[in-house]
């Protein structure tokens, strides 16, 4: 498995007609959508590449999802449906009480943290993964189903999606 850099120009190499992928890459496996989902590091179907990892706050699993500028990833409706996805999983951290050190960084690194025995991994995730695709519809089920056991979450225009602490 590559080791992760982070800001390397190049050089980039072709992935199985995927969007160019920097050459420590070239090692990664392909994550399937319905396939199982462990911490690691991989490729995404939609050219991205996904790190689950746990975070720093022992409670949470830490999911990044790079996708190296691609414009194609960085569509307002993309955005704002991953910006969805972290209010979904930030809606399990504001009733248990935690703040962690990013419910939501947006562009091309986008990073999110996951309360343990909240949302499942591989239902988080995949939505993850639909958004790529441009489905929706997981994260909109996502978060509805935060809304129904933790309550509303905030929405867009209601503060900024990066929590401190």
């Amino acid at each position: 498995m590559a080791i992760e850099h982070n800001g390397i120009a190049g050089p980039y190499f072709e992935y199985d007609g995927l969007p160019a992928q920097h050459v420590v890459d070239n090692d990664l496996p392909l994550i399937h959508p319905y396939g199982p989902v462990t911490p690691g590091r991989y490729v995404t179907p939609g050219g991205g590449r996904l790190t689950i990892r746990p975070a720093e706050m022992r409670a949470h699993v830490r999911i990044t999802l790079d996708h190296l500028g691609c414009p194609a990833q960085l569509t307002d409706d993309k955005n704002a449906a991953f910006k969805r996805l972290a209010l979904a999983a930030e809606g399990y951290c504001v009733q248990a009480g935690c703040r962690h050190r990013a419910a939501h960084s947006g562009g091309m690194l986008r990073i999110f943290e996951v309360r343990n025995g909240s949302i499942a991994l591989a239902a988080f995730v995949r939505a993850a993964l639909a958004v790529e695709l441009g489905d929706f519809g997981p994260t909109d089920r996502l978060l509805q189903e935060t809304e129904a056991q933790a309550g509303p979450v905030r929405r867009d225009g209601e503060g900024d999606l990066a929590s401190g602490g």
